[in-house]
Parts: structure tokens; C-alpha cells; sequence
């Protein structure tokens, strides 16, 4: 517990800017921000002052819960309180909080003073013993080679001085055929759940990105799982009204633990609808040259891409890819091209979810500079395919 007027010092997850504004105005805390666990976790690993844990529920990457899941791998939630934020009442958090073991759990925006006490209590009431930090299996940030800098820079500014031509005509011609930008900019993540402003040629109408929109062609998703599990086959062995593991409610609805979280890691990472009719006819061309794709040269060389990595996804769909063995495509860098775009094209066929986690992890693990210079030369040899990748 602290003693009056000493400041508690909070490892923040997350980027709510009204919450932080609060957080930070209050003359008892001393907040460190960071925007994922990833960030969170190695920040931790080197600055093991810090007082408490506040992570707010919907994260680029890991959630929440799953960053809670993370700290304690590493035996950190044994010493300092964890709590969860979530901006928006949900029927399922507070059970799901209480099921998975956190400290506690608060709608913003939330009374400072109220958190103060909560956090004196539990920190109180945690464990007074020294419990050294597991630095087995640590997180490593990912962290771009000088000399695949230095490539992707001049490699960059060489591509946009000769294809500037081309990238002209190209947005004269969107500007001709419908209304709108000629670019679009969607939040992705790369490297280390880093979002950032992904650029590229609009192709689609105006407003196809919106949720209703998309619920509504859900159907055409090319990787829909086959089938979900709706009963939990451990529970089955059990006798009736035991479960195998902790009760949640979802949307009304009792399920254990173990049967919630096969089911969200079957459910879709990725979503790319098959004749997507949100594409204008300029659209289709360009995305099957990967024309669409020349704005990310400024990605690059404001360093949040590199020329050949994994592809960033964007965040709804970087938070289904948790800290599990998914989470591996996110120790590389961010690419313009990558192995999958290369593998797709060249076989000129559908990729299964399965098959691109794959060679994510791949490049992730055996990534190298001259692997990086095959993969554009690949990449030259099948870029005018029709396949739309």
C-alpha cells in the first residue's frame, strides 16, 4: 500500500485518449502508456517499479484477457493488481473477468479516486513475497535490420520516382469512375502489434469498409471454417451439471471456457470475399496488378512497412491472432510482398487460413536479406497474374 502522497505507478495497455487524459490528472498516479501487451510485457521486463496493471478490454493484437493471460505466464499478476477498462457495457465481460481471475473490472469513464483505493486494496492483499520474473520463453520486439533499412528506403524512393507516371494516370482514372479519395488509409498491424495508417488506391465504392456491410457479405468470405464446435466433448464425460472448466455467459448463453476458446481460434482470421462486388471495374484492375498496392512505398519509408515481410492485417482481425502460435507472423516485419502473396500467385488458387499462418510463421522465423531479395525477384516474375491476391 502506499503512504499518502506517494503516486502509484500504472503500466497502462491501451490508447483511450479521454481515459489516459484522466488517469494522468490525477496527482496520486504516475501513468506509463503503452499500446499492446507485446510493448507492455518488455516494458515490465525492464522497469519492475511499476505499482499496477490497467488494460482496457479491446486491444490491437492480444486482448485483454489474453494480456492478462500473458502477465501471468511470467508471474507478474502474482505481485501486482491487473484490471480491466472496457469503454462499453458487454453482458459477458464481467463474468468472463471474474471466471478468468482478474483483480477487477470498470466501465469508463471511472471515479480516480474510487481506482485508488482498489488499487491500495488489492496491492495490500497480494502476496508480500519476492516472486522473481520468469524470463523463460521472453518476448523479443521485433526490430528491423540496418541493412534491410537502408534497402527498403532506397528501394522505396528509386519505385516512386519511376512509377510516379503511372501512379498519376491511375488516380485520374478512380477520380473519373466514382466519387470519393483516390486513396483509402485503414488502420493495420505490423511488427509488434504496431498499428499505423496502411495507404493504398481506393478500389471499392465508397463505404464498403462499414460493419453492416460487411455482416451483409459475410456469406462470400473465402475462409470460413467448415465447422465450429457447439458441444464441449469434455464436458460430455462429465456427469451432468459439471463442466470442465470456468462458466461463462455469453449473449445469454452458459458455455465453459475450454468450448469459448476453441471456438474463437476456429473462428476467421482473415476476411477476403470471393467476387467481392464492392470493387469498381478501375479497382479490379489495379488489385489484380497490385497496382493498388504503390501508395505503401510512404508506408515504408516512414518505417512502418518494409518491402517484404507479412502482410499488416487490419485490427479486428490482428486481435483474433492472440498469444498463441498465430502470433508468431507478428515477430517480422510488416511487407509490401511477403511469401504467401508469392505462393498464392504462383499456384493461382485459393490459400487455405491454415496454409497462410504457415508460411507467416515461416518467413517470421527464417526471414533473411537474401531470402528478402528472391522473394521480390518472385514476386517481379508473376505480378500480372489475374489472380487477386
Amino acid at each position: 500500500m502506499k503512504n499518502k502522497g506517494e503516486k502509484i505507478s500504472i503500466l497502462y495497455i491501451g490508447s483511450a485518449p479521454d481515459t489516459l487524459k484522466s488517469l494522468s490528472n490525477a496527482d496520486f498516479f504516475s501513468i506509463t502508456q503503452r499500446d499492446n501487451s507485446l510493448d507492455a510485457i518488455n516494458y515490465f521486463r525492464r522497469h519492475t517499479d511499476i505499482d499496477a496493471i490497467i488494460s482496457e478490454v479491446h486491444l490491437p493484437g492480444a486482448n485483454g484477457f489474453d494480456t492478462f493471460k500473458l502477465f501471468c505466464k511470467h508471474e507478474i499478476c502474482k505481485q501486482k493488481p491487473f484490471i480491466l477498462f472496457a469503454q462499453e457495457y458487454e453482458d459477458e465481460l464481467p463474468k468472463k473477468a471474474l471466471a478468468e481471475g482478474l483483480d477487477d473490472y470498470y466501465i469508463t469513464p471511472v471515479d480516480n479516486d474510487r481506482i485508488r483505493e482498489r488499487l491500495n486494496f488489492l496491492s495490500a492483499n497480494k502476496t508480500s513475497s519476492t516472486i522473481p520474473f520468469v524470463e523463460t520463453d521472453p518476448v523479443i520486439p521485433y526490430r528491423t535490420p540496418l541493412g534491410k533499412r537502408i534497402f527498403d528506403i532506397i528501394g522505396a524512393f528509386l519505385a516512386l520516382v519511376l512509377l510516379s507516371p503511372l501512379m498519376l494516370i491511375v488516380i485520374f482514372a478512380i477520380k473519373i469512375e466514382s466519387k470519393g479519395p483516390f486513396y483509402y488509409i485503414s488502420p493495420r498491424a505490423g511488427a509488434n502489434f504496431k498499428v499505423f495508417g496502411f495507404i493504398k488506391f481506393r478500389s471499392m465504392y465508397c463505404g464498403s469498409d462499414s460493419s453492416k456491410k460487411i455482416k451483409e457479405l459475410s456469406h462470400l468470405n473465402q475462409y470460413v471454417p467448415k465447422e465450429l464446435e457447439t458441444v464441449c466433448s469434455d464436458c460430455a464425460k462429465l456427469p451432468h451439471g459439471e463442466f470442465c472448466s470456468p462458466i461463462l455467459y455469453i449473449k445469454g448463453e452458459r458455455i465453459c471456457e475450454n468450448l469459448y476458446i476453441k471456438q474463437k481460434n476456429t473462428e476467421q482470421a482473415f476476411m477476403k470475399l470471393e467476387n467481392d462486388p464492392r470493387i469498381t471495374k478501375v479497382g479490379k484492375f489495379i488489385r489484380n496488378t497490385s497496382i493498388d498496392e504503390l501508395p505503401q512505398l510512404f508506408n515504408i519509408l516512414k518505417g512502418d512497412m518494409s518491402i517484404v515481410g507479412n502482410r499488416p492485417l487490419p485490427v479486428n482481425e490482428a486481435e483474433k491472432l492472440t498469444v498463441d502460435f498465430r502470433a508468431k507472423r507478428f515477430e517480422a516485419a510488416a511487407g509490401l510482398t511477403g511469401m504467401w502473396q508469392v505462393e498464392q500467385r504462383g499456384k493461382n488458387g485459393p490459400m487455405s487460413e491454415e496454409e497462410r499462418f504457415r508460411l507467416d510463421n515461416e518467413y517470421a522465423e527464417n526471414n533473411s536479406f537474401f531470402g528478402d531479395i528472391k522473394l521480390i525477384f518472385r514476386t517481379f516474375k508473376i505480378i500480372f497474374q489475374r489472380a487477386n491476391v
